[in-house]
């Protein structure tokens, strides 16, 4: 029998009310209750043949693995007291089913007691999630799992003004008429909000690199991991590839990294009719509007390609799901820093050296360019996101003077 709270859904909660929940005392950050759950929803995840069947699940319980969580813990590893704020309470977005689990690690991580409203889609790996965890906090006999409670509810002001009043935190994950609507419901005057906004990712390829790829089966599963498994629909979903080389080298490596790739792709994924429509039209939008626009000639529809030969800060904008991709030769990146504005999110790259490439980044004060990762790991979870560390900014030090 399902459960609500205040007219709320419940998917999972060890709590009998929002209340109890708000009155949990605050943890400290990397407790070890916390360290020994999540190791253990790791090994559930592995051995569930349900959850197998979901990459994105299987990822999430490699991050949760002992050895992850001790990695990370080693980086707050410093002197200082830092316990949660309280009561988190995280909106997680509609269009990346197993970012709500991701929330909630971050926030028991920092020691705060969590409510979670995922979205009201059925997504598979909700429910997935919500069993597992009730299974491991019932077999281990866990504390935290009062820590823990999974909502669900359609975009109703009131119930979001509940939840805003009680919380210490508020999480919000969406685009920005999603931030905008959250922000009508007040929250305390001692509340921290973090928000994540609609952002813009790119990939750097070195047109030399690309040429001296062997194995073309692991380097197309990693773009595809990035693009086309969550439909390009993520905000670290590369939309625009910026080719590095002189012009023989980037038409010799984009004909050769296409071909490889669509050879991997067809035998994977299946095109909605709405998405090749909506692809079909950014793609004309984009012929109209840059002067010098190419669209790239191809046998079906499941990668469009379009070539530009001048960038502006409009680029963002011809964003589109299942398989839309910008593309601008170079011969350095300087001509990008020019545009990145704090719209710009993850830089992914394919060769070149990814340090040389945040100094650079970095050294042009770029506004947006918030993670510089290989291709492959754009859609990879840590708790720096958006140039925010989730730990420092969910917890409160302790401050202690011993003189």
């Amino acid at each position: 029998m399902q459960r609500n709270f205040n007219g709320i859904d419940i998917l999972y909660a060890a709590a009998d009310s929002f209340e109890e929940v708000k009155a949990l005392p605050s943890k400290r950050i990397f407790c070890d209750e916390v360290c020994e759950f999540l190791n253990h929803l790791s090994a559930a995840i592995r051995k569930d043949k349900e959850a197998c069947q979901y990459p994105d699940i299987v990822t999430f319980g490699f991050f949760c693995r002992r050895a992850n969580i001790e990695q990370l813990k080693k980086r707050y590893n410093r002197e200082g007291i830092r316990i949660g704020r309280g009561l988190a309470y995280h909106i997680a977005p509609s269009n990346v089913p197993i970012n709500f689990a991701y929330t909630l690690v971050a926030g028991l991580l920092s020691g705060n007691a969590n409510v979670v409203r995922v979205s009201t889609k059925d997504f598979g790996q909700t429910f997935i999630l919500c069993r597992l965890i009730h299974a491991v906090i019932e077999e281990l006999k866990l504390d935290i799992g009062k820590y823990i409670v999974i909502c669900q509810y359609k975009r109703e002001k009131e119930k979001t003004d509940y939840l805003s009043s009680l919380c210490d935190l508020r999480v919000v994950w969406g685009g920005d008429n999603t931030i905008t609507e959250i922000r009508k419901s007040e929250i305390a005057s001692r509340c921290i909000e973090i928000a994540f906004a609609d952002r813009y990712s790119l990939a750097v390829f070195y047109a030399e690199d690309v040429l001296k790829i062997k194995d073309w089966e692991d380097i197309s599963r990693r773009f595809f991991n990035d693009t086309y498994l969550y439909d390009q629909n993520a905000c670290s979903s590369p939309r625009m590839i910026y080719w590095i080389g002189n012009k023989e080298t980037i038409a010799s490596a984009q004909e050769l990294f296409w071909k490889k790739f669509h050879q991997f792709l067809k035998e994977r994924y299946t095109i909605e009719p709405i998405i090749a429509v909506d692809k079909l039209t950014m793609g004309y939008r984009a012929a109209i509007d840059f002067e010098d626009a190419v669209f790239v000639e191809r046998e079906d529809n499941l990668i469009n390609r379009i070539k530009i030969g001048t960038l502006d800060k409009c680029v963002p904008l011809y964003a589109c799901p299942g398989g839309s991709f910008l593309e601008y030769e170079d011969s350095s990146l300087e001509r990008l820093f020019s545009i990145i504005n704090k719209k710009y999110q993850t830089l992914a790259y394919l060769g070149g050296d990814g340090r040389a490439i945040a100094l650079q980044v970095a050294n042009a004060g770029c506004a947006g360019i918030d993670r510089v990762v290989p291709v492959g790991k754009t859609a990879d979870f840590t708790l720096t996101w958006d140039g925010y560390d989730l730990v420092d900014i969910m917890s409160r030090e302790v401050f202690v003077d011993t003189q």
